[in-house]
């Protein structure tokens, strides 16, 4: 282990930021919860078969982006959510998923609350996700 990191550390991760980002010439890094965070957005804005290395990875949400902005649609991005994250972040456990439809802007909000195992720590995530492409 190195300096002051714990086994608790070491399981969460720190790694480079994504997207890559420079600050006064360094790699931007995130570590432990933002990492954990961070793996989030990439799990659900993957689509399946988009690596090569692991064809099923990813949360295939945008096979959606042209569903009617309805009841149907918005269970079917809850239920996907929390499949795709029981399945693919292992450091968390889902606590809810709240999908809020916003038709004018052709979005839905995906509220992720979840709590880090290793921490206990809950946090909350929204993610967009948007319906219609463009604009």
């Amino acid at each position: 282990m190195n300096g002051g990191s714990t086994l608790n550390d070491e399981v969460l991760g720190c790694g480079i930021a994504f997207p890559l980002q420079l600050t006064g010439g360094v790699v931007g890094m995130n570590a432990y919860e933002s990492q954990v965070e961070q793996s989030i957005g990439l799990i659900l804005r993957t689509r399946q078969g988009e690596r090569v290395m692991r064809p099923d990875f990813g949360g295939d949400l945008d096979l959606l982006a042209f569903e009617p902005m309805n009841n149907v649609t918005n269970s079917f991005v809850q239920h996907q959510v929390q499949e795709t994250l029981l399945r693919f972040e292992p450091r968390i456990d889902v606590l809810a998923v709240t999908v809020t439809p916003f038709p004018n802007e052709g979005k839905l909000d995906v509220e992720i609350r979840y709590r880090v195992k290793q921490t206990d720590s809950i946090f909350n995530m929204v993610y967009p996700f948007y319906i219609a492409r463009g604009g």
